[in-house]
């Protein structure tokens, strides 16, 4: 893409601007940037980044916080070589005249980060800089264009620092934590655990707990002190204040929806939640989510699922019978119910995601090195361990009942986009205005995302598709990191035209296609089975729309392995059978949806 010759002269005091040094960024493009590079030896290349307006709050220097309002991203070498112009900050959107399918939104790494408070900040900036649009300022992202070595993929996952994060990247425990979730909490938390232990509808000696009764509100007011001094006493130690994120997380989410639990047992509708978070919840989940790198509330990795479970023998190590849940709202401490099923099942998944993280980075560095023999040999590694994941996911049915699924799912809910939060919820002590946050979804899980943009899958430019990108945020940060630098990489190495080019890497990235359409297609049966036949709620636990959002992907991936066949002319080894039950979905899919969008009206 050609950057037009307008833009360039009324950006010009911004190009200007480049010469001179900004803080500790490098402000300078060097001309051995932009010469192509063989695959085996690329380097970082810098993105332009020009930002017009913004406002700097204070308006001191480039270490303070920035509200941007639109980012313009000029990338002249990747231009005169046809890649994507990339547009970002998240909320940045490609103009009109861009194809959807050239832009996508890239997280830029600017000289400090947006500061978004609450939507009254937001409002005050954007009145701001209607008045104030001579105001501009430089940025810059790195485009990674190196080997494997620009992001660490642990081997060791070092399960005694407890001064790294909990989750780390590995090709032993792949997106599970370094080492096994901290179950027991230092004594200082003693009224906490005390509660927590006594929260579930059924305990651990199979009494009714405190949601089961309708007093977890009142305990929680007369019982639990602010202890955000201890959370700060143990700051250090990463892996403890992800733990104690996990149990504040489980008391917010209890506290909230209590009200909305008690509802839906009398009559099936959920009503409203409670509108304020008190201050000794609000406060010590701010502090530890921030330290643990997390949204103060639930989160699929951090709390819910990946950071939940202990081992009965530590010798077994994580074989589905060795696990148990550490906190529940309904009846997960039983093993054989379904919510410990639903929970479990998740765990065994991603235990098995190892291979696949090895996998893709042995795909990626083939690629590199133009050895294609090796690539294919990853690209199969890739699709031997999403074969194993969806055998485990298919486990489900068995293990956590579709007719029990509502039952504990009230609790999960999240803030945004649901009735039951109309106004948000105010963190008393933290601000004075509200905070909405998605709730707890297996859409924030890593797996699927990874696998998205190895192959350069393209989603439809849709509201449904800016949810999912929403979903990016509600991840451990190392994971995030991850997963922008495989979508990178995979671009910068143009991973996918080499992929096509060769029959044989070809039915190998065609079949991981398939494995990513079949776990999206047991979702998808999963929500039908367990929540479209059960509930008329309209949206799913993260916050989307409950029938169309997975329809949205997953026709997305069918239509991308229609296309791939299509240009191999329908002659890859081995691929026929898939293609036919993929073509088939995509009929099924078509018909299953335009039914409950009729039925539901939406």
């Amino acid at each position: 893409m050609v950057i037009p010759t307008f833009w360039l002269k009324r950006f010009s005091p911004l190009f200007m601007r480049l010469s001179h040094p900004v803080s500790s960024c490098s402000c300078t493009v060097s001309e051995s940037q932009t010469k192509t590079r063989d695959r085996s030896q690329m380097s970082p290349s810098v993105w332009l980044v020009l930002t017009a307006p913004f406002i700097q709050d204070p308006p001191v220097c480039c270490n303070q916080s920035l509200t941007i309002s639109r980012v313009l991203i000029f990338a002249k070498q990747e231009a005169k070589r046809g890649r994507p112009v990339e547009l970002g900050p998240p909320e940045a959107r490609p103009p009109r005249a861009w194809p959807e399918e050239r832009a996508s939104i890239a997280r830029a790494l600017p000289v400090s980060q947006p500061a978004y408070q609450n939507k009254a900040h937001r409002l005050e900036s954007r009145r701001y800089i209607r008045t104030h649009t001579n105001i501009g300022c430089a940025y810059y992202i790195t485009y990674n264009t190196m080997s494997s070595e620009t992001f660490t993929v642990l081997n060791d996952t070092r399960p005694d620092d407890t001064t790294l994060p909990a989750f780390m990247v590995s090709t032993t425990r792949g997106f599970l934590p370094r080492a096994e979730p901290v179950v027991d909490l230092p004594v200082e938390f003693v009224a906490l655990e005390s509660i927590l232990a006594r929260m579930p509808i059924q305990t651990l000696d199979g009494s009714p707990g405190l949601l089961a009764r309708g007093m977890l509100g009142e305990t929680v007011l007369n019982e639990l002190p602010d202890l955000t001094w201890a959370v700060e006493k143990y700051a250090a130690n990463l892996p403890l204040q992800n733990a104690l994120y996990r149990d504040y997380s489980f008391l917010a989410s209890a506290y909230l929806l209590e009200p909305c639990h008690l509802r839906f047992v009398k009559d099936g509708e959920y009503g409203l939640g409670r509108e304020v978070l008190p201050k000794n919840i609000a406060i010590p989940i701010s502090r530890c989510a921030e330290i643990a790198g997390f949204k103060p509330f639930m989160e699929y990795a951090g709390s819910y699922a990946l950071f939940n479970y202990h081992l009965v023998d530590p010798t077994k190590g994580l074989e589905y019978s060795n696990l148990r849940l550490i906190r529940a709202f309904e009846r997960g401490l039983d093993p054989m119910s379904s919510e410990a099923g639903f929970v479990l099942v998740h765990i065994d998944m991603v235990r098995n995601s190892g291979p696949l993280v090895a996998g893709v980075m042995s795909a990626l560095d083939s690629c590199a090195a133009d050895d294609r023999a090796s690539f294919v040999e990853g690209l199969e590694e890739v699709v031997r361990a999403m074969s194993v994941v969806n055998k485990v996911m298919d486990e489900m049915w068995g293990k956590s009942k579709a007719t029990e699924y509502t039952s504990f799912r009230t609790f999960i809910f999240g803030i945004t986009s649901q009735s039951m939060f109309p106004n948000g919820v105010i963190y008393e002590g933290v601000s004075a205005e509200p905070f909405s946050f998605r709730g707890e979804s297996g859409a924030n899980d890593s797996m699927i995302p990874l696998c998205d943009n190895l192959l350069q899958i393209t989603m439809p430019s849709t509201p449904l598709t800016a949810i999912l990108k929403d979903f990016r945020a509600y991840r451990p940060g190392n994971h995030r990191q991850f997963l922008e630098y495989v979508h990178d990489r995979s671009r910068a190495l143009n991973l996918k035209h080499y992929a096509l080019a060769h029959p044989e890497s070809a039915a190998a990235y065609l079949r991981i296609l398939d494995q990513v359409r079949d776990f999206r297609w047991r979702h998808w049966c999963f929500t039908r089975e367990y929540i479209l036949k059960k509930t008329l709620h309209p949206t799913a636990t993260g916050g989307s729309p409950i029938v169309t959002w997975l329809p949205n992907q997953l026709l997305a991936v069918l239509n991308e392995m229609e296309a791939v066949w299509d240009g191999a002319g329908r002659e890859l080894d081995g691929c026929e059978d898939l293609m036919e039950r993929a073509l088939v979905q995509k009929e099924t899919l078509k018909k299953e949806v335009d039914k409950y969008v009729k039925d539901r009206g939406v």
